[in-house]
């Protein structure tokens, strides 16, 4: 794999996950003995992507110095460029003290077994303020309308850092079979399928048509060997449509529609922040830390409402700390929108002799919303076979609609 891309701020990564049956074995059964500690979704969360290699080079949870650093500045205290602080954060230290070895259990698995165990360096109770402080440089906003807000300042003041070793990957790979991969995983497949240049692309919803012919776009102007459409499997916001359905979706439209061999599609086990354009950085770290070389960002990239500027995740790449940081380079797409002129999905900046009324405009939101009003989509939108799929989600009858035709 030495024609890869190199990791972020490593030579090689560093996934945290105890590679050794007999070693994970053992301390799997030490667990019985340990003070426990339940996480939040969030801290089981990096919880996984550290242990998955994501999140090379870091040994752990962030302490309070750190996070601060990180969140008013990118980088840490040792001059690594971070985007987003990686936290374990409480509201309940009872039972734990500093030097403990604690077993951290996952709240997203009944029964909460053990998910990682945790070498705890410091114990620090922050102010409100504190963390409104740090929600604010994160999320560019403290209103509580914002979920990704909202969950932040739900999670606790403790801040409880140390280094971790990671037990299992959660339920990611019993409910996401063949999907949910590792980083050294996804850098295996790259690597066998002779790919060096690789774009990647990020979802949280199925794919419509924008989305589809962004990568192939993305594909053809970046000379890639192929597409890596990377899903978010873990939380999500209210409203967005559960992973199985969206990998359904995603898998027959690549069937269809793609060049064979062009395509790979994999998911990773980490909730949504809905961070704009911090998140998009994050997005870029461990897309490089999994082999990619580029990563597509559209408008308003891991946005929600209108808390973010159409193109702001793409403009905090222009900084000069992303810039002297990152190797991964990304692939800005403009508003797409399908040109009843040409017959195709293109973007709008590329079409000089178009004005709107020769735009359907495509989005996701919409796509959701005409499912749920119990709306058919039309063939700008969504493939036939797409749609098929999705519509089995919605708790509507579809039998008075007529699906588009196949294009």
């Amino acid at each position: 794999m030495k024609n890869l891309i190199a990791p972020h701020g490593s030579d090689t990564l560093k996934p945290l996950f105890v590679g050794d049956s007999s070693e994970r074995n053992s301390l799997t059964e030490a667990t019985k003995e340990m003070p426990k500690l339940l996480l939040n979704s969030a801290a089981a969360a990096n919880a996984v992507m550290l242990g998955a290699g994501y999140f090379t080079p870091l040994n752990g949870f962030m302490d309070k110095k750190n996070s601060i650093n990180v969140a008013e500045n990118m980088v840490t205290e040792d001059g690594l460029f971070w985007p987003v602080p990686i936290i374990n954060l409480s509201k309940n230290v009872d039972g734990i003290s500093v030097g403990d070895d604690v077993a951290l259990l996952d709240p997203n698995v009944d029964g909460t077994p053990v998910l990682a165990i945790q070498k705890i360096s410091a114990i620090e109770k922050l102010t409100d303020n504190e963390i409104k402080h740090i929600a604010s440089k994160i999320f560019g906003t403290t209103d509580m309308e914002h979920p990704g807000v909202a969950n932040f300042l739900s999670l606790g003041n403790y801040m409880i850092s140390g280094s971790i070793k990671v037990l299992n990957y959660s339920y990611f790979p019993s409910e996401f079979p063949g999907t949910f991969a590792t980083a050294p995983e996804i850098r295996t497949m790259l690597s066998n399928a002779g790919w060096t240049t690789t774009v990647a692309f990020q979802t949280r919803n199925p794919m419509h048509r924008a989305h589809e012919e962004l990568c192939k776009m993305a594909l053809d102007r970046i000379k890639a060997d192929g597409v890596l459409i990377h899903m978010t499997l873990g939380k999500l916001k209210a409203g967005d449509i559960p992973g199985d359905i969206r990998n359904a979706a995603i898998a027959k439209m690549v069937e269809l529609y793609f060049p064979e061999n062009t395509v790979i599609i994999s998911g990773f086990g980490f909730d949504m922040l809905y961070a704009g354009p911090r998140e998009a950085l994050l997005h870029a770290v461990f897309r490089q830390n999994a082999g990619c070389t580029h990563l597509i960002v559209g408008r308003d990239h891991a946005g929600v409402g209108d808390y973010y500027g159409p193109f702001e995740a793409q403009e905090i790449f222009e900084s000069d700390v992303v810039k002297n940081s990152l190797k991964l380079k990304i692939f800005s797409a403009d508003h797409t929108a399908y040109s009843k002129k040409l017959n195709q999905v293109v973007m709008m900046r590329d079409v000089k002799d178009h004005d709107k009324d020769d735009f359907v405009l495509l989005s996701g939101t919409k796509v959701r919303e005409m499912l749920s009003n119990g709306e058919e989509l039309p063939k700008e939108f969504a493939r036939k076979e797409v749609a098929e799929i999705l519509m089995k989600y919605y708790p509507v009858s579809y039998t008075h609609l007529t699906l588009p035709t196949k294009a």
